[in-house]
């Protein structure tokens, strides 16, 4: 099959965030029994040697410049048209500030010119690149990474939403638009099992297939022994809201409760990008703020105790995942566990499952405690991500979904 893949996030190399480790997996496995186009932006950031790198993984890679406004008055002014035009037309802004005319006119004209078979959207923000008559012409997928309805609606509920009364004008206006950009799409794929319920509910009829993450077994590969000690990490992309409050809340409200029983425990915070408050975090004793490493797993294999104490963000988190494949053993919220079966009746114990602050000074005692339950959570964790969790896992179901 010919394939047109749509990324404006530019999924190389995999290791940013869980946009581009999602989307680069797909496509690599996609790649081996099919011809790939992939079309793409690039902001500053992008190196010369990771168009490089990204163009040896498809047959045509094709990149653009992602638009840049922000921080100048035309910015400002592009800010509130995109925001009239939300109000007006449905589509938000964080839709419209990676939209390129140039991007939409090359897709334009390979469509009518009939040069594929499929076209894909990896993540819903590229959705807006599809006309609703392209269904006629050729299949097309949606990867929906995760609903924004669901997360602008988990942030109002947790109460870590940075701007309250722009989210409570934005609610109703985001549901308006899942449930329009949808009915473009022959099929919608989505990571867990909650969000296919959400999108079913906006759009009945749709065909939506659950395909969580995986993790490269090759990139993580299970730790030779356990280091014993009392070393705690928090792995992800440190900009991103969901991971500044998760490791905000722990700081302040756990991890001072664990340190009087255990004064030595230390806690990386290991990621890139690191916003100012996490930066700020490095004051308290033990925290240590790393920044972007060369080598996720090294930091891993090192600890003694994984958390994942999300409060908001919807969707499988490749930071779980990713720690369970190390052979780490988790501590994690319901959130940091969703799409997990970790717990419960018939089901082997594969993580702690912790929400309150002394839910977590309960779980990560008892593992700075018992290296059994350490080994116990070890081999389990990464006999889930083995057997339910890997790439090529997800690739098959992916390919299913688009050249079945």
């Amino acid at each position: 099959m010919k394939i047109l893949m749509l990324s404006s996030t530019f999924p190389y190399p995999p290791t940013r965030g869980g946009t581009q480790v999602r989307t680069f997996n797909l496509l690599k496995y996609l790649s081996q029994r099919h011809s790939i186009t992939l079309i793409t932006q690039r902001d500053a950031t992008v190196t010369e040697a990771e168009i490089a790198g990204l163009e040896n993984c498809v047959d045509r890679l094709v990149v653009f410049e992602r638009p840049a406004d922000v921080g100048t008055s035309a910015g400002i002014f592009k800010k509130l048209q995109r925001f009239s035009s939300f109000l007006q037309q449905g589509t938000p802004p964080s839709v419209l500030n990676r939209y390129s005319i140039e991007m939409q006119e090359w897709i334009d004209n390979v469509v009518q010119a009939g040069k594929y078979d499929v076209i894909t959207c990896e993540h819903s923000v590229n959705e807006i690149y599809v006309r609703p008559h392209f269904q006629k012409q050729l299949k097309t997928v949606v990867n929906i990474h995760s609903s924004l309805y669901g997360s602008c609606h988990n942030q109002l509920a947790t109460g870590i939403s940075e701007n309250r009364l722009r989210d409570k004008i934005n609610l109703p206006l985001l549901r308006r638009y899942e449930q329009s950009y949808c009915s473009k799409f022959s099929a919608l794929v989505v990571t867990t099992e909650e969000d296919k319920i959400q999108l079913r509910e906006f759009n009945p009829h749709s065909e939506i297939t659950v395909i969580p993450n995986g993790v490269d077994l090759v990139s993580f590969p299970y730790r030779t022994f356990d280091p014993g000690g009392h070393r705690l990490i928090f792995i992800g992309a440190m900009d991103n809201l969901a991971n500044i409050d998760a490791v905000c809340f722990f700081s302040q409200e756990v991890l001072p409760e664990i340190q009087k029983h255990y004064p030595d425990t230390t806690f990386e915070i290991v990621g890139g990008n690191p916003a100012p408050e996490v930066l700020a975090l490095k004051k308290q004793p033990g925290i240590t703020v790393t920044g972007r490493v060369a080598s996720m797993v090294e930091y891993l294999h090192k600890s003694t105790v994984c958390i994942v104490p999300m409060r908001t963000g919807f969707g499988i988190k490749n930071k779980t995942l990713e720690a369970m494949a190390a052979g780490v053993p988790i501590v994690a919220s319901d959130r940091g566990l969703e799409g997990l079966a970790v717990d419960g009746a018939g089901t082997p114990l594969r993580a702690m499952r912790a929400n309150a602050p002394a839910d977590y000074v309960t779980a990560i005692s008892q593992l700075f405690d018992s290296p059994q339950l350490r080994h116990d959570l070890s081999h389990a964790g990464r006999e889930l991500v083995e057997t339910q969790f890997t790439w090529d896992i997800a690739g098959q179901h992916y390919e299913q979904v688009c050249c079945g």
